[in-house]
């Protein structure tokens, strides 16, 4: 679809016909989701920014997971609220690749900080008394600006080589815009695929083997341990197992559709996108409140102080 006064190219998106009946009641309870997504994610972000105790690289690396889910929903909830409450569900093509590149900077992001998060838990475990100087200040600065600069320029190929593509379709399966935007080209790319897939090799298997190993090994030391080492490495590990889990199953996901010749059908679809961009950021404030002592000790003093008394 072609604006000649504006020189812009739209795409229509096919997913949102599915709750257009209803579409003021979804508008309610996304935009619900939404501010509970940024209140619950900001409030445990607010908590380790005040609280000197926990200026530990663990709950820094929580604390910048945590922002990735802000800004990752942020991408995608804006644009989503204000198709719920429009006839028809267009965006530019120029938007739509933005929007791309934002979101699969951040899910690869993801996995870089819960590679991060596992090696800190490793050396923190496996390692104690060289700790201290393994993981200094500096160490951790550099994990977290190579977990945002690498997923960026990572995403900037495919995003560049996209945006100069001719489109032959202008209708998006979907509700954002993810993987599926490749079948919109004439003619698919042998470089872009094979980039993609080597893309897709250094961000996701590559750091999700190295988390099952620094794991297995973290529990194969605390085994031989106390009963009491034993705890504190499962208290400390499993919330990030269950996050990794979870979003490792969504990403698998988002893969695979652009690549499966098979029609999924519009409900299926529907359900899937909402469960990315709905379930994995909120899950993410509620395991690392609940489950990590500290945090929930300090939520606990924040919404409840008459437990001070």
């Amino acid at each position: 679809l072609m604006d000649n006064e504006l020189n812009v190219t739209y795409i229509t998106f096919d997913g949102h016909v599915e709750v257009q009946k209803y579409r003021y009641l979804y508008f309610v309870i996304m935009f619900t989701a939404y501010i509970l997504i940024i209140c619950s994610n900001s409030t445990i972000v607010g908590i380790i920014v005040i609280n000197k105790s926990l200026h530990e690289p663990m709950y820094i690396f929580i604390a910048a997971l945590l922002i990735n889910s802000v800004l990752y929903s942020t991408a995608i909830y804006p644009k989503l609220l204000i198709d719920f409450l429009s006839e028809k569900q267009i965006i530019s093509y120029s938007a739509c690749i933005f929007q791309w590149f934002i979101y699969y900077t951040l899910a690869i992001s993801e996995f870089f900080l819960l590679s991060a998060m596992a090696y800190d838990r490793y050396v923190s475990i496996c390692k104690p008394l060289k700790y201290s100087t393994i993981m200094k200040k500096t160490t951790i600065n550099i994990f977290l600006i190579l977990a945002w600069i690498l997923p960026a320029c990572q995403t900037s190929v495919s995003t560049l080589v996209s945006a100069n593509k001719k489109l032959c379709y202008f209708i998006l399966k979907g509700i954002i815009c993810n993987s599926t935007i490749q079948k919109l080209h004439c003619v698919s790319s042998a470089v872009l695929n094979v980039y993609g897939l080597i893309v897709f090799v250094i961000a996701v298997p590559l750091p999700v083997l190295f988390i099952l190993f620094t794991y297995t090994r973290i529990f194969i030391i605390t085994y031989r341990s106390s009963r009491e080492v034993r705890r504190k490495a499962a208290q400390t590990c499993l919330p990030h197992l269950l996050v990794l889990i979870n979003f490792s199953c969504l990403s698998a996901y988002d893969v695979l559709l652009a690549r499966l010749e098979t029609n999924v059908p519009k409900t299926v679809r529907l359900i899937m996108s909402l469960q990315i961009i709905l379930y994995h950021p909120l899950l993410n404030p509620i395991i690392y409140g609940l489950k990590m002592k500290e945090i929930y000790k300090h939520l606990e003093r924040l919404f409840r102080p008459d437990k001070l008394n």
